[in-house]
């Protein structure tokens, strides 16, 4: 379990290292905007990934300025460096299409929009096929993501062009085993947050 609703055992701040700081209460996990992005302690290769998410029912903003998050399937650095699965309020919110849930962000459009409405809780399964390299620092082998939300496919082995971008080509940069990173953008918006988080690391 990465969180159980009880504390924040598991994680860090990306920026720092120091106990991540978000808040706790009634077993859910929300996000804290001031205190940046949070990692897990340990590392990971390959695996299955649970998570569940909730934007505020009383969520303001527009396009990307609206419930913004991301799950990095692997953090490889710090801020936003490493590959994101984006998490934003679709439901009644237009933005670019590689750019809203569902998407690997700026990369692969979601292949269905099974958002559901603000205050309702919503969940990510995720497979994730980390990327391989050779001893040279070149990439041996690309990653690979296969993602469900609210049960419904939405990445069908996707294989990634790189580690996300915000601006300009997405490319890949020697990495072994890395944290899952959930992040606090910066936007306006009201904090959302999550539950029952977990993680079956693969035997292969």
């Amino acid at each position: 379990m990465l969180f159980n609703g009880k504390n924040l055992d598991q994680w860090e701040k990306v920026s720092d290292g120091t106990p991540a700081d978000w808040i706790v209460s009634g077993g859910i996990l929300t996000v804290n905007k001031k205190s940046g992005n949070i990692q897990t302690k340990q590392s990971f290769i390959n695996y299955q990934l649970h998570l569940e998410y909730r934007i505020p029912a009383n969520i303001t903003g527009e396009d990307q300025a609206r419930g913004n998050s991301g799950l990095f399937l692997a953090s490889t650095g710090k801020g936003d460096a490493g590959y994101e699965l984006q998490i934003l309020d679709n439901y009644n919110n237009k933005t670019y299409t590689n750019g809203q849930v569902g998407s690997i962000y700026k990369q692969s459009v979601p292949l269905a929009n099974p958002c559901r409405k603000p205050g309702e809780w919503q969940t990510y399964d995720v497979a994730w096929v980390a990327p391989t390299f050779n001893e040279d620092g070149t990439m041996k082998s690309p990653a690979r993501v296969t993602a469900f939300l609210n049960g419904v496919l939405v990445q069908d082995n996707f294989i990634l062009k790189g580690e996300t971008r915000y601006i300009g080509k997405p490319y890949y940069k020697s990495h072994g085993p890395s944290p899952i990173k959930l992040q606090a953008h910066g936007d306006k918006s009201e904090p959302i947050s999550f539950r029952n988080i977990w993680v079956r690391p693969s035997p292969y």
